[in-house]
């Protein structure tokens, strides 16, 4: 036996239901936090699992960001101040970091109400989190509509990537194992990565 789930049968699912099915299509995202600043010097912090590598050279990174019809602290300081980090969640910090997406004030600080602790560098004008081992500060670059429903693609460039020693291996790779970067399966539903092999690059069988 096998489920199949129309259109239809989308469209008169209850909310929830819908939203965690459609979610978890993608399979399991690394958690991130999204840090910024707003131009009163509030840091503000949230948690993202729709974090994607836009390109390499020049080097890109993007976020999907839900429609902006209500008050977004984090859309509306990336697209004021232009920086915003990335920061891999650790796993030891996942209720911290889950707490994240509550619905707090303007002038209420992520950072100091979830526990976290905020740095920065002279490069990126947007908090880092001291916490996580392997961070990322990048500067708008584009912002792309989505007309189907409202979501924003940001997209920024990469200025800094800040990395524990030994997170990066040979050839660039990034041991995923060693930052103990938290997954995530929809909005909140958390997993541990584990590493199963590293295959050569596929080439046509002859």
């Amino acid at each position: 036996m096998k489920t199949y789930i129309s259109a239809t049968d989308i469209a008169q699912f209850e909310k929830q239901y819908r939203t965690n099915l459609i979610n978890g299509l993608g399979g399991i995202k690394s958690a991130i936090l999204v840090g910024t600043q707003d131009s009163d010097g509030t840091n503000n912090l949230a948690i993202f699992s729709q974090v994607v590598h836009v390109g390499a050279n020049p080097a890109l990174m993007g976020i999907l960001h839900r429609p902006v019809s209500v008050e977004k602290h984090t859309y509306e300081n990336i697209v004021s101040q232009e920086y915003f980090t990335l920061n891999h969640v650790p796993q030891e910090k996942i209720h911290e970091a889950h707490q994240t997406s509550a619905r707090y004030n303007r002038k209420q600080s992520e950072f100091e109400i979830c526990g976290f602790k905020a740095e920065f560098t002279d490069r990126v004008k947007a908090p880092y989190v001291r916490e996580s081992m392997l961070k990322i500060g990048l500067k708008l670059a584009e912002l792309i509509p989505v007309s189907s429903n409202g979501t924003i693609l940001i997209i920024g460039s990469i200025e800094e990537i800040i990395a524990e020693d030994g997170l990066i291996e040979a050839e660039g790779l990034i041991n995923l194992n060693q930052t103990k970067t938290a997954l995530v399966l929809g909005l909140e539903t958390y997993y541990k990565a584990e590493k199963i092999v590293r295959l050569p690059y596929a080439k046509p069988i002859t």
